[in-house]
C-alpha cells in the first residue's frame, strides 16, 4: 500500500540513479536476480548454485552476472561452468564501484521484483518462493527482507539477525527502527523494481551504507514484509569491500551523510531523537564490536581511526564512558608499536 505520494525529500532525484520503467510490451519475468561480482569467483559457484536450485525458469526468472571488471579471478569461467548457458554474464568495461555496478544491475533488470544478490552471498531454498509470496499477499508492497545468517569465509555460522516479529507479515513502525540501525543485509530483501523507478536507485553521495539509506527510503515509501525464515547466507570476511570501509572508518563518516539524508524522511517531531539515538547506537557498535577486533590484530591505525570517528559520532555519557574503558589498551598497544619501531631502528 502506497503510504503517500513521492514528494520532499523523496521527491529529490539529484544524487540518486535513475531507472527507467521498462517499456510496455516487453516480456516481463516476475523475478530479476542480478548478481554482481569483484573479485569473488572462489564464491560465485555456491552463490549461483543457491539461485539455479530453485530456479522456475526463464520465463519467470532472469539470472543475470554483473562483473565489475575482476583482475583477480575470472568469473566469466565460473558462470559458464556453473550457468551451462542459463546465465548471461556482463562485464563493465573498467573498475567502476560497487554502486555504479549496482545501477547497472537495476538497469539491466526486467523483472518486476529485483533481488541483488552479491557474489560472495547465496540463499537458501525457499527464499524465492517465501519472498514471491509476500508479493503476492500485499498488493502493492514496497520491498521483503527475511532474516539473515552470517557466515565466514569458510561457510561457517558466525551468528543470526534478530526477529523483527513473531510471524511473517507487514512490519509496523518500520520506519523509525530502521532509521536507527542497519537491519538489513542486501541478500536478504527483494525490492519491487517500481519502487526503484519511482524513489531513485542507490545515492551516489554515499560509500559505504548506501543500502541501508536505500532502505530507509523505502520504508518512508511504502510497506516492507519481514520473512520470519532464515534464509539468506551474508558472508563477511577480510577481502570485502565493506571491512576495508571499516578499517580506515569510512563507514562511520557515511553514517553521518546517511542520517542527515535520513532525517528528512522521518517526522519532524522524531527526527532529531532518531538521529541522535543512531548516531549513538553506531558509535557504540565501534567501540564494542569494531575497537576490540583490531586491538586483537593489533592494528593500532585501524584502532585509533575507530575511536576517533565514534567520538564524532557522539559524545553520549555511554560513548565517552567506552571510550575512557578502552584507553589504557589504546595507550599500551601505542607504546609497544613505539618500542618495536624503535628497536627496529
Amino acid at each position: 500500500m502506497t503510504k503517500g505520494l513521492v514528494s520532499g525529500p523523496l521527491a529529490d532525484m539529484s544524487s540518486r540513479g535513475k531507472l527507467a520503467p521498462i517499456a510496455d510490451g516487453f516480456p516481463r519475468p516476475l523475478w530479476s536476480v542480478m548478481i554482481p561480482t569483484h573479485n569473488c569467483a572462489g564464491y560465485l559457484r555456491q552463490t549461483l548454485a543457491s539461485v539455479l536450485s530453485q530456479d522456475p525458469g526463464p520465463d519467470i526468472m532472469q539470472i543475470e552476472v554483473v562483473d565489475d571488471a575482476s583482475t583477480m579471478d575470472d568469473p566469466e569461467a565460473v558462470v559458464r561452468e556453473i550457468g551451462r548457458g542459463r546465465v548471461p554474464f556482463y562485464r563493465q568495461a573498467g573498475n567502476v564501484g560497487h554502486t555504479a555496478n549496482f545501477q547497472t544491475c537495476l538497469e539491466r533488470s526486467r523483472g518486476r521484483i529485483v533481488h541483488l544478490l552479491h557474489g560472495d552471498d547465496a540463499v537458501r531454498p525457499g527464499f524465492y518462493e517465501k519472498m514471491g509470496t509476500a508479493f503476492e499477499r500485499v498488493p502493492g508492497l514496497g520491498a521483503a527482507f527475511c532474516r539473515q545468517i552470517y557466515i565466514d569465509e569458510e561457510g561457517r555460522e558466525i551468528w543470526e539477525s534478530a526477529l523483527e516479529r513473531e510471524s511473517s507479515g507487514i512490519l509496523e513502525n518500520w520506519l523509525g527502527r530502521i532509521a536507527g540501525r542497519q537491519l538489513i543485509q542486501t541478500p536478504s530483501i527483494v525490492v519491487a523494481r517500481e519502487i526503484y523507478e519511482q524513489i531513485g536507485t542507490f545515492d551516489r553521495r554515499l560509500s559505504a551504507v548506501e543500502d541501508w539509506e536505500m532502505w530507509v527510503r523505502i520504508a518512508a515509501y511504502r510497506d516492507v514484509w519481514f520473512e520470519t525464515a532464515q534464509l539468506a547466507l551474508y558472508r563477511v570476511h577480510g577481502s570485502s569491500s565493506t571491512s576495508r570501509l571499516v578499517r580506515s572508518a569510512e563507514n562511520l563518516r557515511d553514517v553521518r551523510r546517511a542520517l542527515s539524508i535520513i532525517r528528512g524522511y522521518l517526522p519532524t517531531e522524531t527526527a532529531d531523537a532518531t538521529v541522535n539515538a543512531s548516531l549513538a547506537f553506531w558509535a557504540g557498535d565501534a567501540l564494542k564490536n569494531r575497537v576490540p577486533t583490531y586491538v586483537r590484530k593489533g592494528d593500532i591505525a585501524a584502532v585509533r581511526a575507530q575511536v576517533s570517528e565514534a567520538l564524532r559520532c557522539s559524545r553520549s555519557p555511554a560513548t565517552l564512558a567506552a571510550v575512557a574503558g578502552l584507553l589504557p589498551t589504546v595507550v599500551g598497544m601505542a607504546l609497544r608499536l613505539m618500542r618495536f619501531r624503535n628497536g627496529a631502528a
